[in-house]
């Protein structure tokens, strides 16, 4: 990033917001729950397998990864937000889930080289100042043969459930002076298999992931999107009341093109997601 870009008040906004979503975060783990399990699946877990979690939250992938490398496995999970972690730690505290936390960034991670099977990174590349160096350490860490399972959001036309309140949010507040990295950055899949493959990965596969999310109202929707948003969110929060009631109102007005099939009051939102798989070679 450049123009202005600030990585690290960028980190620590995104790491406030989320530390104060935490809790959402995880009761809307639900609306993404198609989206996880073909992560998931795509990760090709197995019993005895040590896999690393990037920007875990509160360990929502993590904790269904435990159960799939058990027994023998070993699943840690990481994130910036401590808070993210926190919660994550409390949920599993008497389910017998065997999952390690630990805070850390994904662009500088203190493991060892080849020292885990699976990277999981589910949403979370396009939120790294440096995706590149992120993927530079997944590889580092992954042994040879290991493979990389992340997904990302799509391009912005397929996924409404995030460029609704977008495009809101740009009608009404001024353009910010330093833009933040977009969340779409890498819906094009050449741009995400080059990346991948210049951060020296081979065998790169993309997938595309279409899911549905439906609201009883547009409040519903709106405090959905902030439950994800993370330091968009933190900045959203000290806005006046008056100009969150508008982004609010505006909101609904645009929901109104998403009415749900059976004709209930509220809306169903749709969304795509790339998923990619890449190995480390030998």
């Amino acid at each position: 990033m450049s123009g202005g870009f600030d990585t690290r008040r960028f980190k620590a906004m995104e790491r406030a917001g989320f530390n104060r979503i935490a809790a959402r975060y995880a009761d809307g783990a639900h609306l993404r729950a198609e989206l996880a399990q073909a992560l998931l699946g795509a990760a090709a877990l197995a019993p005895g397998q040590r896999v690393l979690d990037l920007a875990s939250g509160p360990g929502l992938l993590a904790a269904d990864a435990a159960h799939r490398v058990h027994p023998g496995g070993m699943v840690l999970a990481t994130d910036i937000a401590e808070g993210m972690l926190a919660e994550g730690a409390k949920r599993i505290s008497d389910s017998g889930i065997e999952l390690l936390f630990s805070a850390a960034d994904a662009e500088h991670l203190c493991l060892a080289d080849a020292s885990v099977d699976r990277v999981l990174a589910g949403l979370a590349l396009f939120m790294f100042p440096h995706p590149e160096r992120a993927l530079s350490e997944m590889h580092r860490v992954l042994a040879p043969g290991g493979r990389v399972a992340l997904s990302v959001w799509g391009d912005r036309d397929n996924v409404p459930l995030i460029s609704r309140a977008q495009d809101c949010i740009a009608r009404l507040l001024p353009k910010p002076k330093v833009a933040r990295p977009s969340v779409f950055r890498f819906g094009n899949p050449a741009l995400l298999q080059t990346i991948l493959e210049d951060a020296g990965f081979t065998e790169v596969s993309i997938t595309a992931c279409d899911f549905t999310c439906s609201f009883d109202d547009a409040e519903s929707y709106w405090q959905a999107f902030l439950d994800l948003a993370g330091g968009a969110a933190e900045a959203l929060s000290r806005l006046p009341e008056a100009t969150q009631q508008a982004l609010r109102n505006e909101v609904a007005a645009d929901l109104a093109q998403h009415p749900r099939a059976d004709g209930r009051p509220g809306c169903t939102v749709p969304a795509r997601a790339l998923i990619a798989t890449a190995v480390r070679t030998p």
